[in-house]
């Protein structure tokens, strides 16, 4: 039985027909994991016996005739700064390399009671500081089609999974960039819904993630993968001041619309990133594509005016966040990271010290900035039913590294790659699809909609999606 690259949809599908067996499945990918992920490193927990309790139990749930749920024992990976009840959360820090919750997050809770199966959780940088998956406590995670370069992050182990067909589905979050720039350097698709799509319930500061827009989204191989996993995550709680109603039609269902009544405004740099020609290149065939869906599309100078003031914007309200998760962890944990910063990252202890000089006057100011670019983005939407843009200006570099040109024009070696980190400040929904291939590599494009609209956003990935097909397209065992 060779599943490893099947589709979560069919896998659902044929399970519910008692074509495969749950135990069968979570059997094979657990030997797979075991086999492959050595030398990856996207997974820093295997829950193996859970798995096998879980498997056994849907399967007895078939035999039985029981009511199944839609991802009735397929397998799923979730992200490391998710909780798993009965499971080490870490976080990617030693601080947390012992802490073991009581409690499933919200998107677990969903997924469970929808029949899936957690199999693993999988690698992020410290507290999802970076966009390169790599910590003091588990190391870096390797990009499956070359396992010297960079998975991305911070949902870096979730992409590394899905590519290397180690999972079907997966779990990730995004503040800047972090469920779309690893699909990017994965080969992989995101989805993040209109914000309060997917609710997080975050304690003890429920009102943290607009401080940028941060989303928890649904990770495959596929749109239409993601898009059956966002209609479980996915609908309102009360535990989630952001939380929207429920929708009338499912994800999936959207899935099957056209682009032929959509105009899209095509951005090769949002008007302030560097993007390398090749990049620029294989991004630019994708866009012909989605012309030829049937999509009218026009080429924009720019969206945005000027990196550096935007990105200080984007610092200050990631330094405020992180200053809210300092004390949180003196305040619950009695940790102090400055006085750990042998066990910790020099990002987060940078970022932690960076925050403490912070005042009220640095954060309005910033949400001035972010209003601007809000505003900027309205001004494209007047004309334009989307935008599309890279994701990333360059191919996955080395792991262990960072990057500091592109072009031979330098760069900020943890933001300056990614066209991914404008739209956290925005709020605005976007799916991270396969551009292409170029050198051996993965190239990815964004999918941007206007605020409330998600649906024509994902519709439209699929689409495109069905006119430049990338199943397929996996990385050698």
């Amino acid at each position: 039985m060779d599943i490893a690259y099947t589709p979560a949809t069919e896998l659902a599908v044929r399970i519910r027909r008692g074509d495969l067996s749950p135990v069968d499945v979570v059997e094979y990918f657990l030997d797979r994991i075991e086999r492959r992920d050595d030398e990856i490193n996207a997974y820093v927990t295997v829950c193996d016996e859970k798995a096998r309790t879980a498997a056994e139990a849907a399967e007895r749930a078939l035999l039985a005739g029981e009511e199944i749920g839609p991802l009735h024992g397929v397998p799923v990976a979730v992200k490391d700064l998710t909780n798993v009840a009965g499971v080490p959360t870490t976080f990617g820090s030693k601080l947390f390399a012992d802490f073991v919750p009581e409690e499933d997050d919200i998107v677990v809770e969903r997924l469970k009671d929808a029949g899936a199966i957690v199999i693993g959780k999988t690698n992020t940088p410290e507290f999802g500081r970076k966009p390169m998956t790599t910590n003091l406590l588990h190391g870096a995670t390797a990009n499956p089609w070359d396992p010297t370069r960079t998975a991305g992050g911070s949902s870096g182990g979730s992409a590394a999974a899905l590519a290397a067909g180690l999972t079907p589905l997966a779990t990730g979050g995004d503040a800047a960039g972090s469920l779309r720039v690893p699909a990017s350097a994965c080969g992989t698709a995101s989805i993040m819904a209109d914000f309060g799509r997917v609710p997080m319930e975050s304690r003890p500061d429920g009102f943290v993630n607009t401080h940028p827009y941060t989303f928890s989204g649904s990770m495959a191989r596929s749109v239409e993968d993601a898009a059956l996993m966002l209609d479980v995550i996915g609908g309102p709680s009360d535990g989630d001041p952001f939380s929207l109603p429920e929708r009338d039609d499912s994800y999936l269902g959207v899935t099957r619309r056209g682009v032929d009544h959509l105009d899209v405004a095509y951005s090769p740099d949002l008007g302030i990133c560097e993007v390398s020609a090749t990049v620029e290149g294989v991004v630019e065939e994708a866009v012909d594509d989605l012309g030829r869906a049937g999509a009218s599309v026009d080429r924009i100078d720019g969206v945005f005016e000027e990196w550096e003031t935007l990105h200080d914007a984007l610092e200050v309200l990631l330094q405020d966040r992180y200053l809210g998760m300092y004390d949180n962890f003196v305040r619950d944990h009695d940790i102090d990271i400055l006085d750990r910063r042998e066990d910790v990252t020099e990002e987060v202890v940078s970022r932690v010290e960076k925050s403490l000089e912070l005042d009220a006057l640095d954060v309005r100011r910033a949400e001035r900035v972010r209003t601007e670019a809000y505003d900027a983005m309205r001004e494209v939407f007047a004309d334009y039913d989307l935008l599309v843009a890279p994701t990333l200006g360059m191919f996955p570099f080395e792991k262990d590294t960072q990057p500091s040109e592109i072009g031979g024009v330098p760069i900020d070696p943890l933001h300056g790659w990614a066209l991914t980190w404008p739209i956290n400040l925005t709020g605005n929904p976007v799916v991270a699809v396969p551009a292409g291939f170029a050198e051996g590599l993965p190239v990815g494009l964004q999918i941007v909609g206007r605020w409330r609209d998600d649906e024509t956003v994902v519709s439209a990935a699929a689409a495109y999606e069905r006119v430049r097909p990338w199943e397929g397209s996996y990385p050698a065992d």
